[in-house]
């Protein structure tokens, strides 16, 4: 019998990556609800979120804070805290892990400051003993301005200067990435394309990341089979 894993997306170039060939070697069907066009204020929705066996929801351009702006990140706020709140199993990436953190009553704001490019993380204490573990020093890719505090009861995973909060855990079913480890780095180029005036503004230079994309894919491409994957082997049901 077939798994189910719905994935919420709010940008099409940020979708599964790596991460979809994983779940579908491991039984999932898979289906995206494009945020924005996807009504999860119906309840046949928040249902179906609720009863799938996997949610992911992914990364975009706006925040938590943009709420007035984009209406309807309110209702899948809403939709994610049923889900979170029956503790089924659900990862979150960047804006996808703010919104799993806003949903179960944690702050999410601006900083200040943005981290775009390929680097390390520091793993905590919990963090060494997580999945996390199949990063040490691998460089991730990071593309964020804001951040998330880690919601009540869950540990946090990892830091990196600038932004202690880069990923939490809440049991075995609640992973919240700020980090974007589903990035195929031989697909970052529709990444620079589609950030470009950003990178101009901070006056980041994309060759550097589309070279540190090209040297690190084979380490990456593992890195998040790994990592994701000893996650679903410890997921409960």
């Amino acid at each position: 019998m077939s798994l189910t894993a719905l994935v919420i997306r709010h940008v099409v170039f940020e979708d599964l990556g790596l991460l979809r060939d994983l779940l579908t070697d491991r039984g999932y069907s898979i289906r995206y609800l494009e945020a924005g066009e996807h009504d999860f204020s119906v309840g046949d929705t928040v249902e179906e979120l609720v009863a799938a066996d996997l949610v992911v929801v992914l990364g975009g351009p706006i925040g938590v804070g943009d709420a007035e702006r984009y209406p309807f990140l309110t209702p899948e706020i809403a939709a994610i805290a049923a889900r979170v709140e029956a503790k089924r199993p659900t990862l979150g990436v960047c804006l996808g892990a703010q919104l799993m953190a806003a949903a179960m009553g944690a702050d999410v704001a601006p900083t200040g400051l943005v981290e775009i490019g390929f680097s390390p993380l520091t793993l905590t204490e919990d963090g060494a003993g997580s999945v996390l573990e199949g990063l040490r020093d691998v460089p991730v890719l990071h593309w964020h301005g804001d951040q998330f505090e880690i919601p009540a009861g869950a540990q946090r995973l990892a830091e990196t200067p600038g932004f202690p909060n880069q990923a939490f855990a809440a049991g075995p079913n609640l992973l919240g990435l700020q980090f974007h480890l589903e990035v195929d780095p031989q697909m970052v180029e529709t990444w620079l394309i589609a950030n470009a005036y950003e990178l101009a503004i901070h006056e980041l230079d994309p060759r550097e990341i589309r070279a540190d994309a090209a040297a690190l894919a084979p380490r990456l491409t593992v890195a998040a089979r790994r990592v994701v994957g000893a996650w679903l082997d410890g997921l409960e049901a």
